[in-house]
This record gives structure tokens, sequence and C-alpha cells, in this order.
């Protein structure tokens, strides 16, 4: 990452922020989940295994006492379940996991994003646990990870299935997540990501799939699945970078959605087609523009980094050009909005941990376990999310309500405001 990627101040990306808390939020589902899969395991070894009278010989039997698991970030409350042995055979549960006392891993912030999206393999995925609770998880099974890697594959199946009938989204970010990870012969697989806005203010998943190189082929299929599961039409607006193929698909499937050029990328390309001397200057030009109070501002600000660079570096002044109506859209929004608007940022912050990664997977993955383990990420991601600004100004906008330089338009025009005061 370079370091212009972040300037929080100015509504850019905050790379990373939130880690703590994603993990805090995240261990606990994580542990959980892994040691009713422990369970699962030791069920179906006695499955077949009666009681005189025929009933079941090992069967579950409630939970021993909460207890806390002490990590980097706090403690995490689990609950490990008994069994119960009808046959005197004195079979017993004990998760391999969560040991019978408490251990302390101060590593852990660094333990879920690459147990996610890294720790892929059965192996490392045990690797990864460990480095979540200690070297007593080395000794979970494949068969576990199996089962829990398919949990995760299930949920996702069932939310990508959900009903969209009544959805109806203000805002879109959408991008490609290039992770490097290798999956059912198809290396470089990209997720395929949209995060909305509701009209509550709220923040939540909308899309999770998988695509090749982010082409139109790929949204297309991504946006024709959500209306034909019931969204009645696109967001007002949506924020994306330059990937052409997403622009394509959404004047296909839904041509009233406006769309909004990502300020995070777009910088990133123009100073990259500069030299590294000019590099400074031509980032706080780029900032005048956005950060403007007025179109008229920023296209005042637009014109004197034209000006300023046109001459000597065209191909950097080219890339802002081509955009220009899209990456001023937002000043016909509400100007509280303008900070969230002007990038991907959900996206971002939420895959930093992934995005463009060099290493890979021993193994290659199944689509679905590819899936199932970005549709985790996100789904911890989404707990610590939050409204954005200036929820309120949400329902005149979706009533049709003009906004102009982020302030609603007046019914009246100004010659009859006059005759009137």
């Amino acid at each position: 990452m370079r370091k212009y990627e972040q300037e929080p101040a100015n509504g850019l990306p905050e790379i990373g922020v939130g880690l703590d808390e994603l993990v805090r939020r995240g261990a606990r589902q994580v542990i959980q989940q892994a040691i009713e899969a422990e369970l699962a395991q030791l069920l179906e070894q006695y499955a077949n295994v009666k009681t005189l009278s025929g009933r079941q010989a090992v069967v579950r039997n409630g939970y021993l006492p909460e207890r806390d698991v002490l990590t980097g970030v706090g403690p995490v409350a689990v609950k490990v379940p008994k069994v119960r042995d009808r046959s005197s055979m004195g079979v017993k549960f004990n998760s391999s996991i969560v040991p019978p006392y408490v251990r302390k891993s101060p590593r852990v912030s660094a333990a879920l994003p690459w147990l996610y999206l890294k720790g892929i393999s059965t192996g490392d995925m045990g690797d990864a646990l460990s480095v979540l609770l200690g070297d007593e998880a080395k000794g979970l099974s494949a068969n576990v990870v199996s089962r829990l890697k398919a949990q995760w594959s299930d949920e996702w199946r069932q939310w990508d299935r959900r009903d969209l009938s009544t959805a109806r989204y203000v805002y879109w970010w959408a991008d490609g997540i290039h992770t490097g990870v290798k999956s059912e012969g198809a290396d470089g697989q990209c997720l395929l990501v949209i995060i909305g806005v509701t009209p509550e203010g709220r923040k939540e998943r909308v899309a999770i799939a998988d695509g090749f190189r982010e082409s139109k082929a790929s949204w297309q299929e991504v946006l024709l699945d959500l209306k034909a599961r019931g969204l009645q039409a696109g967001p007002l607006l949506a924020t994306g970078d330059g990937a052409m193929g997403f622009w394509a698909a959404l004047e296909e499937v839904f041509p009233a959605t406006r769309a909004q050029r990502c300020w995070f990328h777009k910088m990133g390309n123009v100073l990259n087609a500069l030299p590294a001397s000019q590099q400074a200057k031509a980032k706080a030009a780029m900032q005048d523009i956005f950060m403007a109070a007025t179109r008229d501002d920023a296209m005042a600000a637009f014109n004197r980094f034209i000006a300023t660079y046109g001459a000597k570096y065209p191909k950097a002044t080219d890339k802002l050009v081509q955009d220009k109506v899209s990456l001023l859209a937002f000043y016909d929004f509400p100007a509280e909005h303008w900070q969230h608007v002007r990038t991907t940022n959900p996206i971002e912050s939420t895959f930093a941990t992934v995005r463009h990664r060099t290493t890979r997977s021993r193994n290659c993955l199944s689509r679905a376990t590819f899936l199932g383990l970005a549709f985790k990420l996100m789904e911890e991601a989404e707990k610590s999310w939050r409204r954005i600004r200036g929820a309120d100004k949400i329902g005149p906008l979706l009533d049709g309500v003009p906004f102009r330089d982020g302030i609603p338009v007046q019914d009246d025009p100004p010659e009859q405001q006059k005759l009137a005061a």
C-alpha cells in the first residue's frame, strides 16, 4: 500500500481500521462453530452404537458453563458442549480447540483475516486456529476443518438465495477483489462484491459472487440474479472503480442508476501516470477538486489541474477528463453523504487484508468454499458497520427532491420566492 491510500481526513479509506473489533466480534463465532464441528464428528463416530433398549448410546447433553478464552483483544466467551454416554463406555467430549484451561493468545489480532482467506487449505486452517487458540488447536482434524468450511459454504448459499422483493437501496459500492486464490482451475479468482445502503441509512451486504476479470458477463450475471430474486430497482447512485464490466452491466440491467467513479482508485491511477516528484502536489490538487463545496468550485479546481499538468503529462490528465461527469456525480446528492459515496471505502476496508495477495494456497479451493470464506469475512465486518451520516436526508432523496451542491432545491424558483417575501 502506498502512503497516499490512507487519508481519512479527506474522506479516503483508512485501511485496516477496526481489525481488533472485527476479531473480537468474530472470534466467538469462529471458535463456537469449530467446537460444534468437533462434536458432530464425535457423534458421527458413535452413530451406530445403540443401548440394549435400542436408544442412541452417545448423545448431546447440553453445555458446560460458559467460560472465557483470553485473547489479545480481551476475553471471548465460549460454550463447550457435553455428551451423555448411555452405554457406560466412558465416552466424553474433549475439544482440541478449547482445552480444559484458559489460554491467552497475544497474536489473535492477526488470526482471523488469515484464517478466512489465507488459511484456506486444511493444514493452513489448523495453523490459523493455533494462532488464535494456542498449540492445542494443532490437533484439529482435517474432518473437523472440512465440516467447518462446509458449514460456511451452506450459510453463503442460503443467504445468496434470499428474497429481495422488499429490498430497496439508495447507494451501492461495487468492486472486484483479486485475492490470488486459485479456485477450481481458475487462477486469480475474483470476488464480485456489492454493499448497499438501505432507506434507513444502514449498510448491508447485497451480493458476494465470483467472476473472471470483472468482466461484463460476470457482473451482468450478478445483477440479473438480484433482479430475478425480486429486486425491483437499482440504487440511485453506484460507486465503483474503473472496471468497465460493472458499468456496462449496470447500464443494461439498472439503467436509471447513476455512476460515481471512486476517487480513491482514480487518484491512484492518475498518480501512477506522474513522476514521483510531481505526485505530492498533484494529489493535493485533486483533493481540491473533490473537497470543493460546490460543483462550480470543483470544476474550477478541475480545470486548474488540467492546465497545470495537461501539456507535460497528458496520460495523467486524460484519466481525469474521461470520467469528469461520473467523478462529480456526488454533488447532486446530500452533502452529508458525500464522504460516503466518493469512494468504495466500505469494501476497501473490509478486504484490505486479502486484496492483492501474493502467496497462494497449496490446495485449489472449490467455488463454494471460496465464497463461503468471503461471506464469513463480510458477515463479521457488517456487525461493526455504522449508519451513514445524514440518514434523515434519504427520505426526501427517495421522494424525488432534487439536490444541488448537496442542498435540497426549493420547489419555487428564486423569482417567486422574492415575490412571496
